[in-house]
């Protein structure tokens, strides 16, 4: 019987890679369309979100699954709970991205938009926090999740110098206004993709050591 949960326990573990893959590929695609402006790629986005999805049904299926027929201990109770929680994240991840690409599909059928440098420095950011906080669940490394967990706070000021250049923009820009409203958006979607990364760091940090709390 316990052959069979470890086995189970492996295939979840796949899974949640698999899925951190499919929005690894959906925040990438998202970030490449809003700089170059793509339609095809933000399109691409938006489908990756439609298999990100199904991934969190299917995941969600195996963890009740093994709550109910099966008898977890602790540190598997931990694994399975740390990974309902974080497919939430992952899922909503998925969303914030399609949502990124949506508002450049509009702004890529405009007059070309200059994406203002902090708004490339938070994509470049929160990529690298989903890259890490997804490595860190595969490692297993307690360091890495930390790391993802204090970026939260660049990426919060990076927010915040966005949206005073934007405002003060649109204030001086009255013709662009709907623009800079949109890339607004766009950075307040950079800034919950950084907050679902930190939780899936805080629940890796849960799955291994037993503790959570708000850093």
């Amino acid at each position: 019987m316990r052959n069979k949960f470890d086995e189970q326990l492996l295939d979840l573990n796949d899974k949640l890679i698999q899925m951190g893959a499919l929005i690894e590929s959906a925040i990438a695609n998202a970030v490449s369309a809003l700089n170059e402006q793509e339609i095809e790629t933000a399109n691409k986005a938006i489908d990756f979100d439609i298999e990100i999805d199904r991934a969190e049904k299917e995941i969600e299926s195996l963890c009740l699954k093994l709550l109910l027929q099966q008898q977890p201990v602790a540190r598997d109770l931990r694994l399975i709970s740390s990974a309902l929680k974080m497919i939430t994240d992952m899922e909503r991840i998925g969303d914030q991205a399609a949502d990124i690409a949506e508002i450049t599909i509009q702004l890529a059928k405009s007059k070309k938009v200059k994406i203002p440098k902090h708004i490339r420095s938070m994509a470049q950011t929160t990529i690298q926090m989903v890259n890490d906080s997804i490595d860190a669940f595969v490692k297993k490394d307690l360091n890495l999740a930390y790391s993802v967990i204090k970026c939260d706070d660049t990426v919060d000021n990076l927010f915040d110098m966005v949206k005073d250049s934007l405002i003060k923009h649109l204030v001086e820009n009255v013709n662009t206004g709907e623009q800079a409203i949109d890339l607004i958006m766009i950075a307040k979607y950079f800034e919950r993709i950084g907050d679902h990364a930190t939780n899936i760091a805080e629940w890796v940090v849960f799955s291994i050591t037993g503790t959570h709390k708000n850093y």
